[in-house]
């Protein structure tokens, strides 16, 4: 798909949220659509790093945290108005994504360990959000109710749902200029093959900081709107498990590497979600129960998502990038060609040694 093709879908897209958001008055339906746009950006910001740079992330909320603390700390105790501290918590969310990756990338962390890490970051901040006065400690924090567009708090869902689109819309440019620029080719070529990418002068580390770098923006930007919905947060919520699952699971489910898989995941995951819970009402942890439950038949059954069902060409294997190998990887292994070389195994140096001969 060329990049004209995709900024018109962009284009398409949001034609037709505004069209819907502009006809409906169903209290019921622009809750379902704006919840189900702030769980596309989600999903988009984790596919930014999981299904673009391949490095699976079980600690995402940890940027969803950074951004919720600072836009509501900034306001209550700063005093800075909304829309700064919105900027604030977007630009602080990403610098704690580089600080992240540049530790964990310097030690070439991957795979099980990078999604075991991550996951051990996010719950060292949710701990220290519990232990600090700043943040209100285990009571967590509660942003005064104040309608008006320079506060950020509307008056209707509708307002909500323009502001939640133009993050997705900026999240789909994102992952549009990822798709056809230099730095997203070098970055898919780290996620495909590591080896074979540095060989031809890709730096994997610089690829993998910028992409964590630009996930944890857009995560934090996510973590803002919440705060500005809801006005509360605490550390169970900010960087507790349920945002992390609710990320990868509808990158996955939607389809990994591809511009509209996270968006159709969330869309599909919160259908199913309202469906089950008027079928079965408020049941605790029935949500957990459904991502699971429909993350382990997509793995075993649709490993490319719905975009693969649906027929959409490109995107990642979840099974082949939690195995860490490519599709691209084993059909240059089964050619007979060494990972990172280009070359034969036998004739890479001391191969010949090796086998024996």
């Amino acid at each position: 798909m060329t990049l004209r093709r995709d900024l018109t879908s962009i284009a398409a897209f949001a034609a037709a949220v505004l069209t819907i958001t502009a006809t409906i008055d169903s209290g019921v339906w622009l809750t379902f659509t704006m919840l189900a746009l702030y769980g596309a950006l989600l999903a988009q910001a984790w596919n930014i790093l999981g299904g673009y740079g391949g490095q699976f992330s079980f600690g995402h909320a940890l940027f969803f945290g950074v951004g919720a603390y600072t836009q509501v700390i900034a306001q209550v105790t700063g005093g800075l108005n909304a829309w700064v501290a919105l900027a604030l918590a977007i630009v602080l969310a990403g610098l704690v994504g580089l600080a992240m990756g540049a530790i964990t990338f310097r030690y070439g962390l991957k795979g099980s360990y990078f999604a075991l890490v991550t996951l051990a970051f996010a719950e060292v901040f949710r701990i220290g959000a519990v232990s600090v006065g700043f943040t209100g400690g285990g009571v967590g924090m509660m942003l005064p109710l104040s309608e008006s567009f320079a506060n950020l708090q509307f008056g209707s869902r509708k307002g909500y749902i323009v502001l939640m689109l133009v993050f997705v819309v900026l999240a789909a440019l994102a992952t549009a200029w990822i798709r056809h620029s230099r730095f997203g080719a070098g970055l898919m070529a780290v996620r495909d093959n590591e080896d074979a990418a540095s060989a031809v002068g890709v730096d994997p580390q610089r690829a993998k900081r910028g992409a964590i770098t630009l996930s944890a923006a857009f995560m934090g930007a996510a973590g803002a709107f919440y705060v500005q919905v809801f006005q509360y947060i605490d550390p169970g919520i900010a960087f507790g498990p349920h945002v992390s699952v609710e990320a990868l699971v509808a990158a996955i489910v939607g389809g990994m590497g591809t511009l509209w898989g996270p968006v159709m995941g969330a869309v599909a995951l919160h259908a199913l979600a309202d469906f089950t819970r008027n079928l079965f009402g408020q049941l605790p942890g029935l949500n957990m129960v459904i991502y699971g439950s429909v993350l382990v038949l997509i793995v075993m059954f649709l490993p490319r998502g719905l975009a693969g069902l649906l027929g959409g060409r490109g995107g990642a294997s979840v099974r082949d990038l939690w195995r860490g190998r490519s599709a691209a990887q084993e059909a240059a292994e089964a050619g007979g060609i060494a990972p990172g070389t280009g070359a034969p195994p036998t004739a890479r140096p001391g191969a010949k040694e090796a086998a024996g001969d």
